[in-house]
């Protein structure tokens, strides 16, 4: 069940003939009065036919025009009007349950406390089988004003306590972390101009994909003007940007002026100061030719990095961080990616904005690794090879599973759900990017000795998921992986062991296909020869001090050692 507050009105009599009239987009049938304040006397326009909605809004509005008539200052924003809509799939409410419903959400909202014979004027009218509209004067008979502070949440406690006693469907309870749901002018605004989406929707959109590709508050408000937004500036004295409002191209007023919206209206976490925080949270980085000359692609510095939200989870506000920067990455992927996935991920994107805000602060430097690697993406010229595009995908997918378990630990309902959505879309992109390389491998088997060797190394390794493994349609592909990791120096159950540990196996859809991805990204390089190593190492220091020679020596003979034991027994 949804009530949604509408904005403080002034003119009752007019609110009146909108509930009884025709309906400008939804029919309106048989619009009668089901519940409201001393209804004996009250005159319904719906039922007698002597009633006018002139004599109803006089009556509504006696304790208005009394106080007005008293006080100097006249009330002008005394029009409460909350719609309550049930869900398509509700049973039918009679009258009499929906003057129960009404009843109850004006007790929540303080307009008429349980007893109160002085309380404030209001009724609720009925045009449709499933949906009431409430109408309240915010006037109280002694001519006081009701206290209507937070009245959104408590009309949804209501709701949800509606729904459990009336067997209607659960709705989550809100946090006040979610986006402003659009208003109906909105809609049918972007109805009327064929946009598939209202103006907060395409604005919410735009602002999180140009997050990760600026480092700053000035740059943020540049590139979202480069890219064809309107955006108006709010600067203090000394000329810092204190706050900003965007505008969609063609989203004017009847006077043909720009429509705007201010960040945190769009969304609670795109205000200016919380933007500033989580673009001023990375470390500025000590060597960073050193990084973008370093082997791994961006998307494999992607994928390292999201190790770090498996390992960070005790704190909570630095899980709320890693989290908040989790869903930029998947903005970032979902732009860079090939155009086959594109579609997934920008779906994926989108459900987890839901799940990147919860009431627990971000400390928001804690996950400057992934805001880091989200940038490197956008702006890398070069697209993924296969192999690297779905590791990084794949560690999306249990990065994302681990982000709703934790949003269900604290008991998060709406970004856990959210989390759950975006997993699905990121699953069915994961098997998409793997789909060419998993064609690849199994082309190229390796001989049916090798691969009794290889099961053996699954059994031993990750023996409580080793049939499942077996048994999996991609276990000849991941033999081949196990084999080439072999081939490049590395141990096939060694790489196994630590990759079972990265990703837990229980609840994988597949498991040889999260091992795949995971012994790719791993193993994906030659394991360094030791002996090389020491005498590099020899080589490098030969012009120190003889004590470091000492001591650098030992250690070349002590990671010679094992290998020369081991040379001696064969």
């Amino acid at each position: 069940m949804i009530a949604a507050i509408k904005p403080a009105g002034t003119n009752t009599r007019g609110l009146l003939a909108y509930l009884y009239g025709r309906g400008t987009h939804d029919e309106h049938f048989d619009p009668h009065i089901v519940a409201g304040f001393a209804m004996l006397g009250m005159p319904d326009p719906g039922r007698d036919e002597n009633a006018t909605l002139t004599e109803l809004g006089r009556y509504l509005d006696a304790p208005v025009s009394l106080r007005n008539s008293e006080f100097g200052k006249p009330v002008t924003d005394h029009v409460w009007h909350c719609p309550v809509r049930a869900a398509p799939e509700d049973r039918y409410l009679s009258d009499a349950e929906w003057g129960e419903i009404a009843q109850r959400i004006v007790q929540a909202v303080a307009i008429a406390p349980a007893g109160d014979d002085l309380a404030c004027r209001w009724i609720a009218v009925r045009h449709a089988d499933d949906h009431i509209h409430i109408l309240a004067t915010t006037v109280r008979e002694d001519g006081r004003r009701p206290r209507l502070h937070e009245s959104g949440l408590r009309v949804g406690d209501a709701c949800r306590e509606i729904e459990k006693d009336y067997g209607l469907r659960r709705l989550k309870k809100g946090d006040r972390t979610g986006a402003r749901r659009p208003t109906q002018a909105e809609m049918h605004k972007a109805e009327r101009l064929g946009w598939e989406q209202t103006s907060p929707e395409w604005l919410q959109d735009r602002i999180r994909a140009a997050i990760p590709h600026v480092t700053g508050a000035e740059e943020f408000i540049a590139y979202l003007e480069a890219g064809g937004i309107e955006v108006q500036i709010r600067r203090g004295p000394s000329g810092d940007l204190l706050g900003y409002a965007a505008g969609r191209p063609g989203d004017v007023n009847e006077a043909g002026d720009q429509i705007y919206h201010p960040g945190s209206k769009i969304s609670p976490d795109l205000s200016l100061p919380k933007i500033k925080a989580r673009l001023e949270s990375s470390q500025p980085e000590e060597h960073p030719t050193a990084r973008r000359n370093h082997p791994s692609t961006p998307w494999h510095q992607a994928a390292d990095a999201l190790d770090t939200l498996h390992t960070d989870l005790a704190d909570d506000t630095h899980t709320q961080a890693h989290v908040s920067a989790l869903g930029e990455l998947i903005e970032a992927t979902s732009q860079k990616a090939p155009a086959h996935l594109r579609a997934e991920l920008q779906a994926a994107s989108k459900a987890f904005a839901r799940a990147q805000r919860s009431q627990v602060r971000a400390e928001d430097h804690a996950a400057h690794a992934l805001r880091r690697a989200a940038r490197d993406i956008v702006r890398t010229a070069t697209g993924p090879d296969g192999s690297a595009l779905a590791a990084l995908v794949a560690a999306l997918v249990w990065a994302a599973i681990v982000a709703g378990r934790w949003h269900e630990a604290k008991s998060h309902a709406h970004q856990a759900d959210a989390a759950r959505q975006a997993v699905q879309h990121l699953q069915t992109a994961a098997d998409r990017a793997l789909a060419p390389t998993l064609a690849e491998l199994t082309a190229r088997p390796p001989r049916e000795e090798t691969r009794r060797v290889l099961a053996g190394d699954v059994r031993a390794a990750v023996p409580d998921h080793a049939e499942r493994i077996l048994a999996d349609p991609a276990w000849p592909a991941l033999a081949t992986v196990l084999a080439d990791a072999e081939a490049r120096g590395h141990q096939p159950h060694q790489l196994l062991k630590e990759a079972a540990a990265q990703r837990e196996l229980t609840t994988a859809r597949q498991p040889a296909r999260v091992l795949i991805t995971r012994i790719q990204h791993t193993g994906r390089n030659p394991v360094p020869n030791r002996r090389a190593e020491a005498a590099r190492r020899r080589s490098t220091i030969a012009g120190s001090v003889p004590t470091q020679q000492s001591r650098n020596a030992k250690i070349a003979a002590a990671a010679a050692a094992p290998t020369e034991q081991h040379r001696k027994r064969r």
